[in-house]
């Protein structure tokens, strides 16, 4: 099938259209149904009634936004009406909830007089936190914005305008940048003469642009001193005294062009008259003004932006408004500035020359995105976006007098956070205490990488110094890691961190010597041992041992036995200690342990109880949380006799005997372990009553299988594998994990670093 067919059947398959409501709070019993309704609701009625503000705090209008359309300029099918018009509404709600966890409520009125879809939005505004205008032709549009801000309390945004306008200008102030040109002296020539012309040039000349650098052109050609044809006041506020009366005209000797009307609006021949370096924004949908590959043939010097997603440089909208209407609602704006879309403007610009996470390239089919002529702004999928522009039209709100309510910036981008996912939340936890104790103690861990020539690992190195969460060791040839550091642009970012080639280093001789002894009765000869010691992982593994590094992280081009074996030969596990491998699998709102997932194959009762309590001590460092243990097996509670079982049964006994104190149950089966409703009605004596956080299973092949089929079936992401037990910090990388993932265990590290640290400071002092 072609687009147009996938589209209908994306439309019209199971459930029609693209949107649903579904209710934010429990309506299961008697009890919500009083609450959520009659009585209990007419409680929170007399408290608004008493002070208007407080509908904020009990109702849904804080988070809630109108889209209003007529119908009347929809993409570029022009005046189709209000009915054909919903699909487009409905997905610009998906766009709001999906980027920035807005609710949309969309609203198409059979309105063509500007003056009803005015009263309209003004008998709705008791309903909505703000009202997002879309696809109202010019120059109603203007008249409409214009009126509403006036008279509304709300923020009032017409997207076609401004979305348009904050995108491309943060695309336009970078391309000026790469060419090197000042946008005081640029000249530039717009193609249409529409809502989003008008609110871009307007934008452009507010950022800089001076007003006799700028023409604009319409069907009719140059908007000029004098022109009758076609004209209204908003066009005339750009009007210019010139003789050029054609957009061909226009272009010769311009620096840019920037287009918002129609497929063929310029040819490239009139491209070829153009400034050296010209920057060409096609931004006419579905099809640009004229095709990149049309420019880049006659001017190969060219910079090129439309509105599609199959060419570099996507001017997309998305970028955008979900984005400034969170910073918006959160302050309670009165209204969306220019302060706040300036201040957006800049934040999507900075952010493009930011280091762009591999989960964004994974996004786009694994291209690699940097700064430069093919990456001016943003992806869409580039989910950090929420957090940079959020914030500074927040602040935008608050410093220009328009919030209504003032809020900590810092905290507010924590809060933020927790709109990315849970695992970005309790990932940036676990970071900030790592920073808090290194503060503490003026020590960063050193944490060696022995595959320190993997380009994955070069660039999780630059992240982790930049967060302060450790200094990186990095194993390998130091002409390769410094020629990988060069062609990556991470130069600067590199100054100092410790570059180590084993087979070269002059501690290989001593770590020699030291692993002959520790393994001379297992078949370790001193030539054996020189061997080993030119290897990574070996080399690595003795740097914590005879103490020149804190930690040790591999695996991410190797097979786990390849990466364990040496730290287990080198390092060992500790004494009275069971090694096991854990995953942390993080859901939206729940974080759960799961043991063991990738060492033991089938544990003893006695294994399964050193598991479960290494991993509840683990869970209570890494999480914070109080461990609350489930011995899971296919048997709730004796309700199936079977050898299996009953070894699970004797390790919660052991686990009693020797930690009274830890919270365990079991054996039980998954869904008694984490649903409380149903431990509740059948086994109301359980101590884990459905909220274990801690899942030791009877064997590596149910742990593993349960990990994997959670992490890419039920949306949880598996932080992992960490592994307990091992006599210093050791962890595993999965193999081909990316770079966020080496960060994220690169924290974990860190933290095992410094529980290790203060364990010992804490038996020094019961020695004393």
């Amino acid at each position: 099938m072609g687009i147009y067919e996938d589209a209908l059947e994306y439309h019209s398959k199971g459930r029609k259209g693209k949107i649903e409501v579904i209710p934010s709070k429990s309506v299961a019993t008697q009890q919500d149904l009083s609450l959520a309704y009659s009585p209990g609701v007419a409680e929170p009625c007399r408290m608004i009634a008493e002070k208007e503000d407080l509908v904020y705090e009990y109702t849904a209008k804080g988070n809630l936004v109108a889209v209003v359309s007529n119908g009347t300029a929809v993409l570029g099918l022009g005046d189709i009406g209000p009915l054909a018009s919903k699909p487009v509404m409905e997905g610009k709600g998906i766009l709001f909830k999906k980027f920035a966890d807005i609710d949309v409520f969309d609203i198409e009125l059979n309105a063509k007089n500007p003056d009803d879809v005015i009263k309209a939005c003004e008998l709705m505004e008791p309903t909505f936190g703000g009202i997002n205008l879309e696809d109202i032709k010019a120059p109603e549009c203007f008249y409409i914005e214009e009126e509403l801000k006036k008279k509304l309390k709300i923020p009032v945004f017409h997207d076609d305008q401004h979305g348009t306008a904050v995108i491309s200008a943060a695309a336009f102030l970078n391309a000026l940048e790469v060419v090197g040109k000042d946008i005081r002296e640029v000249k530039v020539v717009f193609c249409g003469g529409g809502a989003a012309a008008i609110a871009c040039a307007q934008l452009y000349v507010n950022l800089g642009v001076r007003k006799e650098n700028l023409m604009m052109c319409d069907s009719k050609g140059v908007i000029y001193q004098g022109r009758k044809e076609g004209m209204n006041p908003y066009k005339q506020r750009f009007a210019v005294e010139t003789t050029k009366r054609t957009v061909a005209q226009a272009l010769e000797g311009a620096d840019a062009f920037v287009g918002v009307s129609v497929k063929g609006g310029i040819s490239a021949d009139m491209v070829k008259k153009m400034a050296k370096d010209p920057i060409i924004f096609a931004m006419a949908n579905p099809d640009p003004e004229v095709l990149p590959e049309e420019v880049h043939a006659v001017r190969p010097d060219a910079i090129m932006a439309t509105g599609r997603s199959d060419y570099p440089n996507q001017v997309n909208n998305v970028l955008g408004f979900p984005f400034i209407f969170r910073g918006a609602l959160d302050t309670r704006a009165t209204a969306i500035n220019e302060e706040m879309k300036m201040a957006a403007v800049n934040a999507i610009a900075k952010l493009a020359k930011q280091e762009v996470p591999e989960n964004v390239s994974r996004a786009y089919g694994g291209q690699k995105f940097q700064f430069g002529r093919e990456y001016l702004i943003p992806k869409p999928f580039d989910h950090r976006a929420l957090l940079w522009v959020a914030t500074a039209v927040a602040k935008a709100a608050i410093d220009s007098g328009v919030a209504r309510k003032k809020i900590d910036l810092e905290q507010y981008r924590y809060k933020l956070e927790t709109l990315l996912g849970s695992t970005y939340t309790v990932m940036r936890g676990i970071k900030r205490k790592v920073k808090s104790a290194s503060q503490e103690d003026h020590h960063l861990p050193k944490i060696v990488f022995p595959e320190g020539e993997n380009r994955k690992i070069i660039r999780a190195a630059k992240i982790i110094r930049e967060e302060a969460i450790a200094e990186p060791i990095l194993l390998g040839t130091p002409e390769v890691i410094k020629a990988r550091i060069l062609e990556m642009g991470l130069t600067d970012d590199f100054e100092g961190v410790s570059i180590v080639r084993p087979s070269h280093s002059d501690l290989r001789p001593q770590f020699a010597r030291a692993f002959a002894e520790k393994r001379a009765r297992k078949g370790a000869t001193l030539a054996l041992a020189e061997t080993l010691m030119r290897q990574a992982n070996y080399f690595g593994s003795m740097m914590v041992e005879q103490g020149h590094a804190d930690g040790l992280l591999s695996g991410i081009s190797q097979s786990y036995p390849e990466t364990l074996r040496p730290a287990i030969q080198v390092i060992g596990v500790k004494p009275g200690s069971r090694l096991a491998g854990v995953y942390m699998m993080i859901m939206k709102g729940r974080v759960l342990f799961f043991a063991d997932t990738t060492v033991n194959i089938d544990p003893t009762d006695e294994e399964l109880a050193d598991i479960a309590i290494q991993t509840a001590d683990m869970a209570r460092a890494i999480a914070n949380v109080e461990p609350r243990v489930a011995m899971l097996s296919f048997s709730n509670f004796g309700s199936n006799p079977h050898d299996t079982v009953s070894k699970v049964r004797r390790a919660v006994e052991l686990v009693r005997k020797r930690q009274p104190s830890l919270i365990i149950d079991g054996e039980m089966q998954a869904d008694t372990a984490i649903f409380p409703e149903i431990s509740a009605e059948n086994f109301p004596f359980n101590r884990v009553p459905g909220n274990a956080n801690v899942l030791v299973f009877p064997n590596l092949q149910s742990g593993n299988i349960a990990y994997k089929l959670l992490s890419k079936m039920g949306n949880a992401d598996a932080v992992g594998p960490i592994l307990v037990g091992m006599n210093k910090p050791v962890f595993v990388l999965q193999h081909g994990s990316d770079v966020n993932d080496v960060v994220n265990m690169a924290a974990i590290t860190a933290m095992e670093v410094q529980r290790s640290r203060q364990n010992l400071k804490g038996t020094t002092l019961n020695v004393r």
